[in-house]
């Protein structure tokens, strides 16, 4: 029986999760949820699946929660993450939110020896190293939710990372593969989120748009397989069957199929080293359209191409471009500044900092990101005014 903790119970990935519990209750246990503001939807789960515990990020929405259920406890806040994640009697911790506020419940979950399934990437992108050094001494262990460091871990098997000569990592290419790119600076927001074969949250949806999404994959790739960035590439593919492909150093190349669903990359993450039976919709080989693959067109993927400079750059950029892709993606949901300002202003908050030197701490990691957050506002308010 796996024991879990799920953390963003109400998102695409949570909701996920709340599937596979149904499908399994003999081997998975929801023991507590947190989400960051939709109450109502985090109660249902909590009568549902019977939990003791609920923790909501928004205090108004917390206080609203605790006047509706009476359940259990209704803890509020950041640090509530952090501590569901923490809790004795917790196995597995699913972290699901979206964001740089996933940072200090994978740093709590790994400081007590849990295994994380995780799904939030900035955990990865702000900290990686941090992290597994954390992990190393705990006896923690990350488990990659996303389809495509799924299937690099499948293929690979506990493999020596010396056995392999190259990892790559497929994209659909999103909503505007074969648009010129000067004819999407105004894309409106309900047509970057018209995603052509995943089902997912707002940030990720617009992030793949630019390939920022793969970017940040490339960096995690580079710290949950210890490969360096030279031998960490992205194809695009636009029918999102086939998710990674792992090339070893006798030539044999190694690929991990699916349909396009999430639950798929999260079993995975749950019952490793095991595999459970599934009713999950199977890939029917005979019934598949013809399977493409080419190379990302720079210009259709600014974002892939500043996640790479990031990584290059070390230290704290990483961060950066985190904090000040996720303030750019909220402005632009918003409706407070264009899709073609989304990657400029970007690359300037990048282009403005100056990494630390030294090794990271997450007190440099979490200053890094309220400078960059900061620096994006003020140079989308310099574009409102221009």
């Amino acid at each position: 029986m796996r024991r879990v903790a799920l953390l963003g119970a109400t998102g695409s990935i949570g909701t996920a999760a709340q599937d596979l519990a149904r499908a399994y209750p003999d081997r998975i246990r929801l023991v507590s949820l947190a989400a960051r503001s939709n109450h109502e939807a985090l109660i249902r789960a909590a009568e549902e699946f019977r939990v003791p515990r609920i923790a909501l990020v928004d205090p108004e929405a917390a206080r609203r929660a605790r006047s509706a259920w009476k359940g259990g406890e209704v803890l509020e806040g950041e640090e509530a993450l952090a501590a569901l994640a923490a809790e004795d009697g917790v196995d597995v911790v699913v972290n699901a939110v979206v964001g740089g506020i996933g940072l200090k419940p994978t740093v709590a979950a790994l400081s007590a020896g849990k295994r994380v399934a995780l799904a939030n990437k900035e955990s990865v992108v702000l900290a990686g190293e941090l992290l597994l050094g954390i992990a190393k001494r705990s006896g923690g262990s990350l488990v990659p939710v996303d389809s495509e460091h799924s299937g690099v871990a499948q293929c690979l098997a506990a493999r020596p990372v010396s056995d392999v000569r190259r990892v790559t990592l497929t994209a659909s290419g999103g909503p505007f593969l074969r648009r010129a790119p000067a004819s999407i600076q105004d894309a409106t927001p309900a047509e970057v989120l018209k995603h052509p074969t995943w089902s997912m949250g707002e940030r990720i949806t617009v992030d793949c748009a630019t390939l920022m999404n793969k970017g940040f994959e490339v960096i995690e790739a580079r710290w949950l397989f210890g490969l360096p960035p030279d031998r960490l590439d992205v194809v695009i593919h636009p029918q999102s069957i086939v998710h990674a492909f792992v090339e070893f150093v006798d030539g044999s190349v190694l690929a991990q199929l699916s349909i396009p669903d999430m639950r798929l990359p999260l079993l995975y993450a749950l019952s490793a080293p095991e595999r459970w039976t599934s009713e999950l919709p199977r890939l029917q080989l005979l019934d598949l359209p013809s399977l493409s693959f080419e190379r990302p067109d720079p210009a259709r993927s600014p974002g892939l191409t500043l996640a790479r400079r990031a990584l290059e750059a070390g230290g704290t950029s990483p961060a950066v471009l985190n904090a000040a892709d996720e303030e750019a993606v909220r402005l632009f949901l918003e409706k407070k500044i264009r899709f073609g300002d989304l990657m400029p202003l970007v690359e300037e908050v990048l282009g403005a900092h100056r990494p630390q030197g030294g090794a990271l701490t997450l007190e440099s990691i979490l200053e890094a990101d309220r400078w960059a957050r900061a620096r994006l506002h003020e140079a989308a308010a310099n574009v409102a005014r221009g």
